[in-house]
């Protein structure tokens, strides 16, 4: 028999009050990301609108790196990535996400997995995805993976396979509740992350949230992180290393001054700073640059 999410759980949804998804500004999200086309909750509008959303706004920890938190209340989390022109961490892409599924009819739960990056290490549970029901099945959805963000949803099922531009995802299910998404490489197939289909609460991604913006083993607590995965090549800004990465998987790579950096930034990443965040960001990696006191 061919697992499928229907399954491996019988979970319910968390109800929506929780994650006051009706705060959201249902237009503006639309606009933000360039989404013109139906909102009826069929599987081709999750599809239109997981792609526009992963397109338009990228992924980025830059409020750690000029020393702020990170905070998952609605009101704030919309003003950041929709109002303010900016990115964020999976945690405010997919909850913002989720809000936007919800309030035009689709069912949704809020999900975590482990990171595996190819390492059969048992790693802690805490990134962010979604599972989604369009169309008479479940999906798995999840726009805020960093550089190898999926561009469209994939059907939560063994061994669903799908072509997203020159990219190649499949999912498995491992057993024992396990799922594990990977993409296609030059030498086979990745292990990006495992994952359960149990629901989490708004709570536990407060916790995770803490742990990913303060903890100094964090890879977002190091340095600049900006990631962005389009249709044909993935771009990444970790440090002043800026990085091109292809389906062949060739690289280019070359590193930026602090003022290179932030033109990068703003033309290929799309992401808008006010004059003191750029100063602050600069400060960072040109020890001599000040940053005027306006941070």
């Amino acid at each position: 028999m061919i697992a499928t999410a229907q399954h491996d759980t019988n979970a319910t949804i968390v109800p929506t009050s929780e994650w006051r998804s009706e705060q959201l500004d249902v237009d503006a999200y639309l606009e933000r990301v360039g989404y013109d086309g139906d909102l009826k909750p069929t599987a081709e509008t999750l599809r239109g609108l997981h792609g526009a959303h992963v397109a338009a706004i990228p992924f980025e920890n830059l409020d750690i790196v000029l020393g702020r938190g990170i905070s998952l209340e609605m009101d704030a989390m919309q003003d950041k990535l929709i109002r303010r022109d900016r990115g964020g961490y999976c945690y405010e892409h997919n909850l913002l996400f989720a809000a936007l599924l919800e309030r035009i009819g689709f069912a949704v739960s809020r999900l975590t997995a482990r990171i595996r990056m190819g390492s059969n290490e048992p790693q802690p549970s805490g990134h962010m995805l979604l599972r989604v029901d369009a169309g008479g099945r479940p999906w798995l959805a999840d726009v805020g993976f960093g550089g190898q963000r999926l561009l469209e949803p994939i059907p939560l099922e063994d061994g669903a396979t799908a072509r997203q531009g020159s990219w190649t995802y499949r999912l498995d299910y491992e057993g024992a509740g396990v799922w594990v998404l990977r993409v296609w490489r030059p030498d086979g197939w990745f292990d990006l992350y495992s994952f359960t289909l149990e629901p989490r609460h708004h709570g536990d991604y407060g916790v995770y949230n803490y742990y990913t913006s303060t903890n100094p083993d964090s890879p977002f607590v190091k340095g600049v992180v900006v990631l962005k995965t389009e249709r044909h090549l993935r771009r990444s800004l970790t440090g002043r290393r800026f990085t091109t990465t292809y389906p062949d998987g060739s690289i280019e790579r070359r590193e930026l001054s602090g003022a290179e950096l932030i033109g990068v930034l703003r033309s290929t990443f799309g992401i808008a700073l006010e004059a003191g965040e750029e100063a602050g960001i600069r400060s960072t990696y040109d020890p001599d640059h000040e940053d005027g006191g306006l941070l």
